[in-house]
């Protein structure tokens, strides 16, 4: 999967499933510089070298244990996967799950047009929240 990505990463953000020492390095070893935001199990305990040398994924752990699992998420940005995955569900129940275009080329076109209306239909619709005080 990491093969698609033809462009620098800043972020990685993931599921739970990409937790591991294994894919924490192939993200590390391909992007330079990239933050990588994957919540450990519950389970997780720090490594051995956690009070001199702690990995990034030692520093999740650390943080959850002083801020719980909700005050690391708000300080790391998860919150941005679960965006990332409300926007795809959308592109699937509006635009569909297939495309249309049989060669690649095409196919990058038609996913910027359907991206393009899609986000065109979202600024349109987009609801505004505003608190009120009931007297």
């Amino acid at each position: 999967m990491l093969d698609q990505v033809g462009g620098p990463v800043a972020t990685f953000l993931g599921d739970g499933a990409y937790d591991g020492f294994p894919t924490r390095q192939e993200i590390a070893d391909r992007y330079e510089g990239v933050e990588i935001v994957i919540p450990p199990p519950k389970t997780a305990v720090p490594s051995l070298e956690a009070a001199t040398t702690p990995t990034a994924r030692d520093r999740d752990i650390l943080l959850i244990e002083e801020y719980g699992r909700m005050g690391w998420q708000k300080q790391k940005g998860y919150g941005r996967r679960s965006r990332g995955e409300t926007l795809m569900g959308r592109y699937k129940q509006d635009i569909g799950t297939t495309l249309k275009s049989r060669k690649l080329e095409n196919q990058k076109t038609e996913a910027k047009i359907n991206v393009a209306v899609l986000n065109t239909m979202a600024a349109l619709g987009r609801a505004t929240f505003e608190r009120v005080n009931a007297t």
